[in-house]
């Protein structure tokens, strides 16, 4: 008996697909927020030091950053879905190893494997969605969405932990994430139909085996350079091992019939531009991020829950204006759009280096709905244009490329903003503690206690009738950090602002030979691609060759 699909089958197929990669994506943005919010609890429960507590939130972001382009290799050759799957699961585990964990390594495992699941997630639900939805007009909804599911898991993170930490143990924020995976692992058994890439793609071994060393050797050495000093042993040969690997990553890439990340995929002005500006952006904004929370709670003496709500607010307008800029996606340029919302960004940025200690929070607000207006009008088309500009059969791996360079720059980010505000606070701190009233043997006490353990460690010290002024001073002292910062985010915006103004525009002749020379890279020629292998055009119509 032969039975008929209806005709609602194709549109159930590509909701299915969209509610997976929404499932997906929020799993493996939610520990973000979640656990940056909650690094005070964990530290004073398992006793960790400064050094250790950074390495909570690295141990996630390290695999996810090292690990993107391999899981987008993985799921090109074996079968998005299963390595969606294996993203849950590996999620699912990590967070129950972390709710079990009873000292600071045993939580550095379970973050581990979460970023690994997260390393899986991030290019699989996008390289679903593309194949889902190979026209682009519609595939930029389809990608605002997701982009939506990420900003709401970033959103909700601070305000599950707060209300967490307002009734039960540290422990209980990684225990929403089990549930939610598992159930997601269920449901796309049922609703994603699996897809991978054509043309006999293989895998490429000497591609993962420099990628990894490369990415992780950076990451930790500008970590622990802006932690300690970059003359030290240990970070000099990190960043020796992280060049001499990169190196080796682009001879092998380049001598690959099978390439992890095919190097003609930058011949695209679009997705060099993309990928450029999804680095820049995410490193500015995701170490703002990290010091405002910073702020909120060293300098205003916020609570976990308080600062939460104030966090929402960039989320949410982020949220809000997410949408409407995806249905916008084909008719205006997104040239136009990533360009203005980065401006809007770094003006919202530096409109931030005015608050003080005592600065309202209706104040603040504005400028972080500002900032969340600008983020949601980048966020989709930045990721619509990166997986729109190359040949849809390299959709994959375009995804897996433009989220390997963002979580590079994600990562960066509190190493290089953190390290710039310790150096400037800690410049600064003496003056303010002798402004303040606070000389002789306990000022050098008090300095010696932050040069070893950061400027919070200050509080934990029994001062006696110099507590007020002491933490006075730190406030101010942390503020000059923070201004600093707020003007090297502001203009590291503004960069990625001209570097889309300046290459997103894709010629004719430029984008014809892209479809070609990735193309050829494939084995196939550029007479057999289909209608869905012609990249759009960033302003949204289909290039003509």
């Amino acid at each position: 008996m032969n039975v008929t699909p209806s005709a609602s089958g194709p549109t159930d197929r590509r909701a299915a697909t969209l509610v997976m990669a929404c499932l997906g994506v929020f799993v493996a943005y939610l520990p973000v927020t979640t656990v940056a919010v909650s690094l005070p609890a964990i530290q004073a429960a398992l006793a960790a030091s400064t050094a250790q507590l950074s390495w909570v939130q690295d141990a996630f972001v390290l695999p996810m950053a090292a690990f993107i382009l391999t899981a987008g290799v993985f799921g090109d050759v074996h079968g998005r879905k299963k390595v969606f799957q294996a993203g849950l699961l590996f999620s699912a585990a990590g967070a129950a190893v972390a709710l079990a964990a009873q000292s600071i390594q045993v939580l550095w495992i379970g973050q581990a494997l979460a970023g690994l699941g997260a390393a899986a997630l991030l290019p699989t639900t996008l390289a679903l969605i593309s194949h889902a939805v190979p026209d682009f007009r519609e595939r930029g909804k389809f990608i605002g969405l997701w982009a939506t599911s990420l900003l709401v898991a970033l959103a909700v993170g601070p305000l599950i932990a707060g209300v967490i930490l307002d009734h039960a143990a540290w422990r209980w924020i990684y225990l929403l994430a089990i549930p939610v995976s598992l159930t997601a692992m269920v449901l796309a058994a049922r609703l994603l139909t699996d897809s991978r890439a054509p043309h006999g793609r293989r895998l490429d071994w000497p591609g993962q085996l420099t990628a990894a060393p490369a990415i992780t050797a950076l990451v930790y050495g500008v970590i622990e350079g802006g932690a300690g000093s970059f003359t030290d042993v240990r970070v000099m040969s990190a960043l020796f091992i992280a060049v001499v690997s990169g190196v080796a990553f682009v001879l092998a890439e380049r001598r690959s019939d099978s390439p992890m990340l095919d190097l003609t995929l930058f011949r695209s002005p679009a997705f060099t531009a993309t990928t450029l500006i999804a680095m820049i952006t995410f490193l500015a904004l995701i170490g703002f991020f990290f010091l405002l929370s910073l702020y909120f709670g060293l300098v205003q003496q916020l609570d976990t829950l308080q600062a939460g709500w104030r966090l929402l607010m960039v989320t949410a307008a982020a949220i809000v204006i997410g949408q409407p800029v995806g249905r916008l996606m084909h008719r205006v340029s997104a040239r136009l759009l990533i360009t203005v919302g980065l401006l809007v960004v770094s003006g919202s940025l530096f409109s931030l280096t005015t608050v003080e200690a005592d600065t309202s929070f209706a104040s603040i607000a504005w400028r972080l709905a500002l900032l969340g207006l600008g983020i949601g009008g980048v966020l989709t088309p930045m990721t619509a244009t990166a997986v729109a500009s190359v040949p849809h059969h390299l959709a994959g791996m375009a995804a897996a490329g433009n989220n390997a360079f963002r979580q590079v720059g994600g990562a960066l980010g509190p190493a290089v903003l953190g390290a710039l505000l310790t150096a400037r606070a800690l410049d600064t701190f003496p003056g303010h503690l002798a402004d303040a009233g606070v000389t002789g043997a306990t000022q050098q006490s008090i300095v010696e206690t932050a040069q070893a353990g950061g400027l919070g460690a200050v509080a934990q010290m029994d001062l006696g009738g110099s507590t007020g002024q002491a933490l006075g001073a730190v406030g101010e002292a942390f503020l000059d950090g923070l201004h600093l910062c707020l003007i090297v985010a502001a203009a590291l915006t503004l960069l990625a602002a001209l570097v889309s103004a300046i290459l997103l525009r894709t010629p004719r002749k430029a984008a014809t030979a892209t479809v070609r020379a990735a193309t050829n890279a494939s084995g196939r020629t550029p007479s057999a691609l289909s209608a869905d292998a012609v990249p759009a055009a960033p302003g949204g119509g289909r290039t003509q060759g």
